[in-house]
């Protein structure tokens, strides 16, 4: 088991935004967090990495309990964040901006390096002297994953990657993220869009309120219309 959240309760001051969460997934795998604006998907993934840490729960991540730990320790362990707000350094450049994510003491000649972050992200590697402020918003998602990757991450945690793209730009996004996981990557993808989590993940989960009401393959989701009208469907 790569990661296990199990029954994680975590607050927003005094808002309790998750009530009992739990959910796993092995290496290799994609699996989804679906839900509605507001269900507590992307604070599942900030509990996770340590930015709102739980108040009580645990996540065990390659067996080893990482609920409370501050976020630098997490990403050092092998958990990358790609956050929804890409959160780019608009005054520096493409190369400047990827270098960044390399983690203190490693090289840059792990797995993913600047020449294989090129290879996935062309557009990047034409870009590489432009500042990030002038890319374009499909751009800086492309920026924002590869910087994560060049951490080297063995669980990339994605938070609403095709938010607000073009067509084109998202199924450039999702064979990226395709590309990823055949690679050997591990990915917990949080995401809106049924038509993506169906192209990419294997197993699903889907929140409303704070809590998991579904599990279950990508197919039994579809099949299950009760559940996608009631939690997902606008």
């Amino acid at each position: 088991m790569l990661i296990r959240v199990d029954g994680i309760h975590t607050f927003l001051g005094k808002s309790h935004i998750l009530h009992g969460v739990s959910l796993e997934m092995e290496s290799g795998e994609i699996i989804s967090l679906l839900g509605r604006n507001g269900v507590g998907k992307s604070t599942t993934l900030k509990s996770i990495v340590g930015l709102t840490s739980p108040q009580k729960g645990s996540i065990r991540f390659k067996e080893e309990e990482i609920a409370g730990l501050r976020p630098h320790k997490i990403s050092r362990l092998g958990i990358g964040y790609v956050p929804e707000e890409r959160r780019i350094f608009p005054h520096l450049t493409v190369r400047q901006n990827l270098l960044i994510g390399v983690k203190p003491g490693h090289k840059t000649d792990g797995p993913w390096t600047m020449d294989r972050i090129y290879g996935y992200f062309p557009q990047l590697a034409k870009r590489e002297r432009q500042k990030g402020g002038y890319l374009s918003g499909g751009e800086q998602q492309m920026l924002t994953i590869g910087r994560t990757l060049m951490g080297n991450p063995e669980l990339l945690l994605v938070d609403e990657a095709t938010e607000g793209l073009a067509p084109l730009l998202v199924d450039i996004i999702v064979e990226i993220l395709r590309g990823i996981h055949e690679g050997g990557g591990s990915i917990l993808l949080v995401e809106k869009s049924m038509d993506v989590v169906l192209g990419l993940a294997g197993r699903v989960y889907v929140m409303s309120k704070g809590e998991i009401v579904f599990q279950g393959r990508g197919e039994e989701l579809y099949a299950n219309e009760a559940v996608r009208k009631k939690y997902l469907e606008v």
